[in-house]
């Protein structure tokens, strides 16, 4: 191991894996990213369930979501450093270990203080394991075949978070809550063993490198500040509220000195150096706002189909599911011609689809029925198989082997980030929309309206008194006005998706293929 006086012996990279290592590899790869992804979303339709069984309101259940979000936070940023300190492979085993160690805790946790200690830190330790997984997996495939490897590696990204409430809802219905937890533990275990007997001869070289102490302390500070504000802050009526205030605050103050400080400090424990290639920031911030736009639709959409339209979580979890099948099919196709193509030209039909699928979201009136509600789901999955491969790809191309953790790690941040943020703001903005909405439909309930008046007419008719008749009314108004504040957000989210696409198109091309550039910062 070499000393911090002695420089770095030059990382000479293990040769690609080859056959069925190569498969197995990304199996457990793409195994240990998928519980990772799936438990950030699982947990989200058990609420209720484990509110009730530990005896605390729904409102402090949601704690469990936010103490998770909050350390996977704070710890997805740290992967650059630690991996120099203890390397790819030891780091990912630890994290995948100590992962399904602190499941086991949540599922047995005996009350509700102790559950959201053993989240935060599954969250923590959580952290490392995407952006090493992507790292991991770049230096299993050659050159050639980067881009194959990004696309097992997106197709779990993609699918996890869809999948997660549908299997929580399932779990928690069928079996008890402690199993969404439980679950982990045989996949781990099996994503452990096989990447140990694979990896364990292809190990990084280490540095013990200076820890960042300030820089640490100054990234939990603002991270969890602003995290905290954008979980709370729907609950706690935004800035009307102190607390939120303080928190934003905070957030804005820690983020500046945090960021003078990694930028002059010899070791930083964050390497924004990264931003300074254009094809990084454009990729990832991108990557970031577009991932962003995509959860907080993911969000909305079986919100509005729970609360408004009747539909139960289970036929709610049906309409979002066959997202994956059309990004299935597509990310190997995409995966094998991303060094052929352009990737810009892939990341725009991309944007492209997104926005179109919205824009059919955005006519959708409460008479749609199943199938039209679901045509632009299916549709989706195409975008989503164009979407993180060419993205991944002009992130990570051109850097050198020593900076695709750091760099993998904050990308990956920010997407982490931007999807807090979507959903958050998109929740936030729903709610707005449809008070305004109400208040401008209302106006037209009158006994000058024809319509209004045959309708109360009607009902009355059939036998409701005066109040059950307003009641009835104010609750056509209520659905009407949410549906029009969804078409709103989805109309909104198409045309910035188109705005987007210039974003992508500042990045430089590379040589050859970004794809087997992003390969090669692996090898």
């Amino acid at each position: 191991m070499a000393t911090a006086a002695a420089p770095a012996p030059a990382y000479v990279a293990p040769p690609p894996l080859e056959g069925s290592a190569r498969v197995w590899g990304t199996i457990a790869l793409s195994a240990a990213t998928f519980m990772n992804v799936l438990d950030s979303s699982i947990a989200n339709v058990s609420l209720p369930a484990i509110s009730g069984d530990l005896g605390v309101s729904t409102t402090q259940g949601t704690w469990v979501i936010t103490s998770f979000a909050v350390a996977n936070a704070i710890a997805v940023p740290l992967t650059g450093f630690m991996t120099q300190r203890f390397g790819q492979v030891r780091l990912f085993m630890a994290s995948v270990i100590l992962f399904m160690i602190s499941s086991l805790l949540c599922g047995l946790a005996p009350n509700m203080t102790m559950l959201i200690a053993f989240r935060a830190l599954q969250g923590f330790v959580a952290g490392p394991m995407i952006p090493l997984s992507q790292t991991l997996l770049l230096s299993s495939y050659p050159r050639a075949k980067a881009g194959l490897a990004m696309a097992m590696w997106s197709m779990t990204t993609l699918v996890a978070p869809v999948m997660g409430p549908l299997l929580g809802g399932w779990i928690t219905d069928n079996i008890s809550w402690p199993w969404i937890f439980y679950i982990n533990i045989p996949v781990g275990i099996v994503a452990a063993a096989i990447t140990w007997a694979l990896y364990r001869d292809r190990e990084s070289t280490t540095r013990k490198v200076p820890i960042d102490a300030i820089g640490l302390a100054l990234l939990v500070l603002w991270v969890g500040a602003m995290q905290l504000m954008l979980d709370k802050g729907k609950e706690l009526d935004w800035f009307h509220s102190p607390e939120i205030i303080t928190m934003a605050v905070v957030a804005v103050v820690g983020f500046a000195f945090f960021l003078i400080w990694e930028l002059t400090d010899k070791h930083p424990v964050v390497d924004l150096s990264l931003f300074k290639r254009r094809n990084f920031w454009s990729g990832a911030v991108a990557t970031a706002v577009a991932y962003g736009l995509f959860f907080g639709n993911v969000v909305l959409l079986p919100l509005w189909l729970q609360q408004w339209m009747g539909y139960t979580a289970t036929q709610a979890g049906m309409i979002m599911a066959p997202v994956g099948l059309l990004a299935i099919f597509f990310s190997p196709v995409v995966g094998l011609t991303v060094s052929k193509i352009d990737p810009r030209r892939y990341a725009t039909f991309s944007f492209l689809v997104f926005a179109l699928v919205l824009w059919m979201r955005s006519n959708f009136n409460t008479q749609a029925d199943f199938v039209t509600i679901i045509i632009p789901t299916i549709i989706q999955g195409i975008a989503m198989a164009f979407f993180f491969i060419p993205l991944v790809t002009i992130t990570l191309s051109g850097l050198t082997p020593d900076r695709i953790p750091a760099a993998s790690g904050l990308s990956n941040f920010l997407r982490i980030t931007a999807g807090a943020m979507g959903t958050s703001i998109t929740t936030t903005l729903w709610e707005n929309r449809a008070a305004l909405h109400h208040s401008q439909l209302a106006e037209s309930v009158n006994l000058g309206n024809g319509a209004a008046t045959s309708a109360m007419n009607g009902l009355a008719s059939s036998g409701l008194s005066s109040e059950q008749v307003l009641g009835q009314i104010n609750r056509l108004v209520d659905q009407q006005s949410f549906m029009l504040a969804a078409n709103d957000i989805f109309y909104a989210s198409a045309i910035l998706f188109l705005l987007l696409i210039p974003l992508v198109w500042l990045a430089r091309p590379q040589k050859g293929g970004a794809g087997g550039d992003a390969a090669a910062g692996a090898h």
